[in-house]
């Protein structure tokens, strides 16, 4: 690996590096590069993120007609690249402000160094598998993380829910909007959700709690039909007919290695001000992976806006007192 700090082996400079080629991310290439930022989204895959894995995205405004995740993907790719933004499959392995009082930023990517003025941070977050059979397989064509995405598609069908905690007994209450029937699988006897949730779960009448059980297999042609259920304290086998399966499990946040710099909350997520500013400077965070309540897409594109045009505010006020050789301010 080339030296971090060896300013002969700076490959390439841009005044803003984006990762993460999400929602978020594209979002924010695209107010970049249209205020002629020249832009780097880095992206450790391919661009999306959850988002691209998604079949179906039927609360996207502007899709009456629903679009696939894919295409979404690829209509926000377009839209930066047409402004002049750059995409490139890379990784951040680390990231550090020099010394010199210059602000500029390191990023140590596989490939080559690069060195930014600014850093929006869209790194997203992964939510937790069940590693189980048919699990992969049917990743997004019927296994989901995400009842607001997809309740929809599941109107007078049947579903299977899996988890115990606040996320897993709302995003279940929420899929009863759709759903005719609903197994809640949980692999404990009882819930760490609210109470009120769980009163409500535990009297809903399309609700059938499912306890002291897990997956252990999703099975289908081309689609979901059945899950494999094991009661961990008797070892029983369960079958169960549905159309759908609902992981709500826990998320990760994707913050390596922006950890040893960037504050984050207990469970991960990097803490910013209502402007997406970390508590380094030049160094911005929007999408799933900032410290909030809600994840949606709507809600991480406004997130890079905010990120993207406070990215210019604060490169055009440095410009505005950048010193000369000399030591003395630059008039504006």
């Amino acid at each position: 690996m080339q030296n971090f700090f060896d300013m002969a082996s700076i490959q390439d400079a841009y005044d803003v590096v984006i990762i993460g080629a999400g929602p978020a991310g594209c979002s924010a290439a695209i107010y970049t590069s249209r205020d002629e930022l020249s832009t780097l989204v880095l992206e450790q895959t391919a661009p999306g993120g959850q988002m691209g894995v998604t079949s179906h995205i039927d609360n996207h405004p502007g899709f009456p007609e629903t679009i696939s995740g894919m295409d979404l993907t690829d209509r926000y790719h377009a839209q930066a690249t047409r402004f002049g933004a750059t995409l490139r499959q890379g990784i951040c392995i680390d990231m550090k402000l020099r010394e010199d009082g210059s602000k500029e930023i390191y990023i140590q990517d596989r490939a080559k160094p690069i060195i930014a003025q600014a850093v929006i941070v869209a790194t997203g977050c992964a939510p937790k598998k069940m590693d189980v059979p048919g699990e992969s397989k049917f990743w997004g064509r019927g296994v989901s993380t995400c009842a607001t995405c997809d309740g929809g598609f599941y109107k007078d069908k049947v579903v299977v829910a899996i988890g115990g905690g606040n996320t897993a007994l709302s995003e279940s209450l929420y899929l009863t909007r759709f759903a005719k029937k609903l197994y809640l699988v949980h692999r404990r006897d009882e819930f760490r959700g609210t109470k009120i949730d769980q009163r409500a779960i535990e009297t809903h009448p399309c609700v059938e709690l499912v306890l002291d059980s897990v997956i252990t297999e999703i099975t289908g042609d081309s689609k979901v039909q059945a899950v494999n259920v094991k009661n961990v304290k008797t070892g029983a086998m369960r079958n169960i007919d549905t159309d759908g399966v609902f992981i709500f499990i826990g998320q990760t946040p994707l913050i390596a290695p922006f950890d040893k710099y960037l504050k984050v909350d207990k469970m991960g997520y990097i803490l910013t001000n209502e402007y997406m500013e970390t508590n380094m400077q030049g160094v911005f965070a929007a999408g799933d992976i900032r410290s909030k309540e809600y994840r949606q897409i709507a809600i991480a594109i406004g997130e890079a806006v905010t990120a993207a045009q406070r990215v210019n505010h604060y490169l055009r006020t440095r410009k505005l007192n950048t010193c000369s050789i000399d030591g003395k301010a630059d008039k504006a």
